[in-house]
């Protein structure tokens, strides 16, 4: 009887022991592997790509997923964030990492994570005009002491107003605010000979001897509206652009190169162009369409590359 009973003890302690190892997890379980994807590079003015992750799990079945940001310019729509592939757009210039995360049925969690690259354009052109380039010429000399903004021409002259020698130095600034905040391998600048000047001969815009100018990188804020001679902006000589004179009566400025200087403007901030005759004596003038001026094919144009 004893015998019996003691055999049934162990019998009960065994079948109890089994219960609870059943019904427990084992402790080594492990959490789903994820993969999500390989790194990616697009180009703007594509802007979305495709994510396309993996997961495996050898012990246990993944019952969710999860797209997220980690970090990026901007917050791009995640199209499909609970699937295991999804499409994401809305992307700007610059670098982005995104994560996916996969829950198995023990909740237990795994992560990766992939680097996209977005590639602003080749090259963008900002072309002036009155919503994007601030603009003013000044003018200056035997009793002069003016400025003129919004004007339709951008001149650097020496002439005569009523029997009066005066110089004329413009200034204009593009808007540089859209542009990415990424290396700049090079800025050209175009500007367009007016081909019908209000000042200077009045007939073209190119005349004189010694018609040599500087354009020159503005240092110091100005405003268009109450800038004169005195109160002009200052500039800086030491990455200036010296254009030779020319005999021709009108010659467009086509691709001249201002990389040292617009990179100087991201640098240590925004204030535009200024453009002078090198040696400012009478009857001598370049003079260019402004940004107000009646035909857009001949605005100031800036064309940067990446």
């Amino acid at each position: 009887m004893k015998n019996f009973i003691g055999t049934l003890f162990c019998l009960s302690a065994a079948v109890f022991t089994f219960s609870c190892t059943k019904n427990n997890p084992a402790p080594d379980r492990k959490p789903p592997v994820v993969n999500a994807g390989s790194t990616q590079t697009i180009s703007l003015p594509v802007d979305s790509i495709l994510l396309t992750g993996t997961v495996t799990d050898a012990d246990s079945k993944v019952v969710g997923y999860l797209w997220s940001e980690v970090s990026g310019p901007n917050v791009p729509v995640i199209a499909s964030e609970g699937s295991l592939s999804t499409k994401i757009h809305g992307l700007t210039a610059g670098s982005y990492v995104f994560q996916l995360m996969a829950t198995d049925t023990f909740g237990l969690t795994g992560v990766d994570t992939v680097t996209v690259t977005v590639n602003p354009p080749a090259t963008i052109t900002l072309i002036g005009n009155a919503n994007n380039l601030a603009e003013s010429q000044f003018l200056g000399g035997s009793g002069y002491d003016a400025g003129n903004g919004s004007t339709a021409e951008l001149g650097a002259e020496t002439w005569t107003i009523s029997s009066n020698t005066v110089a004329v130095r413009a200034a204009f600034k593009f808007d540089l605010s859209s542009l990415p905040a990424l290396p700049i391998k090079s800025a050209k600048l175009t500007l367009f000979s007016n081909p019908t000047p209000g000042t200077g001969n009045l007939s073209t815009p190119n005349a004189g001897t010694a018609n040599a100018f500087y354009i020159q990188r503005i240092t110091t804020p100005w405003n268009p509206a109450t800038a004169i001679w005195s109160t002009q902006p200052l500039v800086d000589v030491s990455d200036e652009v010296l254009i030779p004179h020319t005999n021709s009566s009108t010659l467009d400025l086509v691709g001249v190169d201002v990389t040292t200087m617009v990179k100087n403007m991201i640098t240590n901030g925004n204030n535009g162009f200024m453009i002078r005759l090198q040696t400012e004596a009478i009857y001598n003038s370049r003079i260019f369409c402004s940004g107000a001026y009646s035909d857009a094919t001949k605005h100031p144009q800036l064309v940067i590359s990446y």
